[in-house]
């Protein structure tokens, strides 16, 4: 693992901004490396507001697609709302159809099957919409590329509105409104929303058209909060307000599908970091394992008894998924060995028999292994399919971008992109992605890169000080949590390995006189020789308050451990870059 540190932050700005707010310089140097400068900027990052949301009318073709929705409802049509399988556009899917049937009974949903008909929009679901005299689709999460199929819903009767936040191509659809940040044309102030939170832009557009207050969309904010977590967005801008007031509801009161799902979870109070790893899985599980419709129809289930029977199928098949993956990762890295590609700049394998809708997860597993950009392929009909994950700092939508000549269709992000070809141009893309990979990715984004904020000793670590990082929630990218390195640490005596095969390391450690604290490291269960019989190591950690059986304590989220003799070079790098002034403008 690669230890790297954020610039230190300017000693001026950090003296007047804890002067101000009455806080710790450790505090108020956080805030400053966030790019938080001055008292407002902060009331508005601890206390974020709803009139911190951008006016939706902002987004390019809002008001025509708020015409068209009204219309359609003015004339009594029937209006289809679309979505991708996964999270984002599930809870996307819900949350039209539940702040529609509130005041309109003629909307439906439709979730395309991940097997027949793959991501995005489908021919199938536009006959679907056409047989059932439906005039109005909005497709949600998807869509910005079909320019195909939205020209067959248009010979068919059928008009488009698209919600999407991927990167359109050099054409557009013909829709009759492409609400889509991402635009080149479009003028909104921020560009990093999920599809969810574009569908909320279009909720929060009708409401105003109504002549109501966002306040009263509230409880629609735990659906958007949990998409926003699961697409792995910035949380930054608006995505941090929605995620923010989307946790109280998640907390306080959250619909009866939700609150189903959590109560097989078992936490006090939810993180965003409960959502991604928890709930998240849970209701992909069913776009993965059997069908994307289960989730909506829980999302959108009023009666908490029937949610209850419907998170329990869901329960079930996310347990089928874990064994799946598990087992198809091991196959997968058994036939990088055998094709001895162990020392290659990307990975890229395929089996024709790999289920589908673990791949993406697949692919995330073998970078833990081999930390390279990597696409897992399987057999998708007469083609084949596959998940691309990426490293911090290499964009796998570009490089894909540059071997698009082998593939027929793409979409994606930076970290995260999904793709089909032609069975016989495997060989050929495979060849081509390695190309690509190794003639643009730098030798530190092979290695895993640690960032840490700053160094502090464990006399720092006061209650005071935890109360306020919980402040600094939601995180996510854009936001992490503040990571810290200390040392030299010793264990007390307590370090032990915990959990299924030791996989996990409990310590208590202390630092000249102050301390003991424990910690916890998740898969660092073998370096516990490391930490034994008093011998000095180095720590990066978070911080967290752990709430365990009424008891709370502060304790030390440990990510990565040194010893104290394989420190020294990084402490000397660490020192001289701090005695170089800060050129911060």
């Amino acid at each position: 693992m690669r230890w790297t540190y954020k610039p230190e932050p300017d000693a001026e700005r950090t003296a007047l901004l804890a002067d101000a707010l009455k806080v710790d310089p450790l505090v108020a140097g956080l805030l400053v490396q966030r790019g938080i400068h001055s008292f407002e900027a902060a009331r508005s990052f601890f206390r974020p507001g709803l009139e911190d949301l951008h006016d939706p009318f902002l987004m390019k073709d809002m008001d025509r697609a708020a015409d068209r929705i009204e219309r359609a409802i003015d004339e009594g049509e029937r209006i289809l709302i679309y979505g991708d399988y996964d999270v984002d556009g599930t809870s996307a899917v819900a949350l039209l159809i539940a702040y529609m049937r509130e005041y309109y009974p003629n909307v439906a949903s439709y979730i395309p099957d991940r097997y027949t008909e793959g991501y995005g929009v489908s021919f199938q679901g536009i006959d679907f919409a056409a047989d059932n005299e439906i005039t109005l689709i909005v497709a949600l999460d998807c869509g910005v590329k079909a320019i195909e199929q939205v020209a067959y819903a248009r010979q068919r009767g059928i008009d488009f509105i698209v919600c999407d936040h991927h990167r359109p191509g050099p054409d557009l659809p013909q829709a009759i409104a492409i609400l889509d940040p991402k635009r080149e044309d479009c003028p909104y102030p921020y560009t990093e929303l999920c599809g969810c939170g574009v569908g909320f832009k279009l909720i929060q557009a009708l409401h105003m058209r109504k002549g109501l207050s966002v306040e009263s969309l509230l409880p629609f904010l735990d659906l958007v909060a949990v998409a926003i977590a699961a697409d792995i967005v910035p949380m930054t801008g608006e995505n941090r307000v929605l995620s923010y007031f989307g946790m109280q509801v998640i907390n306080e009161n959250p619909r009866p599908g939700l609150r189903a799902l959590m109560e097989s979870v078992q936490r006090d109070s939810y993180k965003i970091s409960d959502l991604v790893f928890q709930l998240a899985p849970r209701l992909n599980a069913a776009g993965r394992m059997q069908h994307g419709q289960q989730a909506v129809r829980l999302l959108t289930e009023q009666d908490l008894t029937l949610a209850r029977e419907q998170a329990r199928e869901i329960e079930s098949l996310n347990e089928q998924r874990r064994g799946m993956d598990r087992e198809i990762t091991e196959e997968a890295l058994e036939l990088i060995l055998e094709q001895g590609e162990e020392n290659r700049m990307s990975t890229v394998v395929y089996r024709e028999d790999w289920h589908k809708g673990v791949i993406g997860i697949v692919a995330s597993r073998l970078i833990e292994t081999y930390y390279r950009p990597t696409l897992v392929f399987t057999k998708s009909g007469d083609r084949l399919a596959a998940s691309a994950r990426s490293v911090r700092g290499f964009d796998v939508y570009k490089a894909l971008e540059a071997g698009s000549d082998c593939i027929e269709q793409f979409g994606g992000h930076t970290y995260a992109a999904g793709l089909t070809l032609e069975e016989s141009r495997f060989e050929e893309f495979k060849s081509r992605f390695e190309q690509v990979v190794s003639s643009s990715i730098l030798p530190e984004q092979l290695q895993p890169e640690l960032q840490i904020d700053l160094r502090v000793d464990l006399s720092q670590i006061t209650p005071r000080l935890v109360r306020i990082l919980e402040q600094f929630a939601p995180f996510g990218p854009g936001n992490p949590s503040p990571v810290f390195e200390a040392g030299p640490l010793r264990d007390t005596g307590y370090a032990r390995s915990v959990g299924e095969g030791g996989d996990h390391l409990k310590l208590s450690v202390t630092q000249e006189g102050a301390g003991p604290i424990g910690g916890i490291g998740f898969g660092l269960g073998e370096r516990l020789s490391l930490v034994q019989g008093g011998a000095p190591f180095h720590a990066v950690f978070s911080v967290e308050q752990n709430s365990w059986k009424g008891q709370s304590r502060i304790q030390l989220k440990v990510r990565d451990l040194k010893s104290e003799v394989a420190d020294q070079a990084s402490f000397s790098k660490y020192s001289r870059e701090r005695e170089t002034p800060s050129k911060t403008p």
